[in-house]
């Protein structure tokens, strides 16, 4: 089958799919028809099966996991919950002594 540059752009996926089902599809340039481009379809090579990878399989190169997974100790989380007290004793402004 051909097709022009314009009809290619306008029915781009008709062509691929007749390209997939096994045609060979000729573009060709403007008025003169002379053939610049094919489509035709890929051949697919089976992609190799994957294996099941094993639950835990970087587990001794990982370690037991990051320690911020842990339950916090009694003391750490009284820290958390304690009340924010700021060092400042006052919001008053500074005074200026220069005078």
């Amino acid at each position: 089958m051909q097709a022009t540059m314009h009809e290619a752009k306008t029915n781009l996926s008709k062509l691929v799919a007749r390209a997939r089902a096994g045609e060979e599809v000729i573009l060709t340039s403007g008025k003169s028809h002379a053939p610049i481009a094919r489509i035709v379809p890929i051949a697919t090579a089976e992609a190799p099966a994957l294996k099941e990878r094993p639950i835990g399989l970087y587990a001794k190169e990982m370690g037991s996991g990051p320690i911020f997974l842990e339950p916090m100790t009694e003391e750490e989380l009284a820290l958390w919950e304690a009340p924010l007290v700021s060092s400042w004793t006052s919001n008053a402004p500074l005074s200026d002594d220069s005078e």
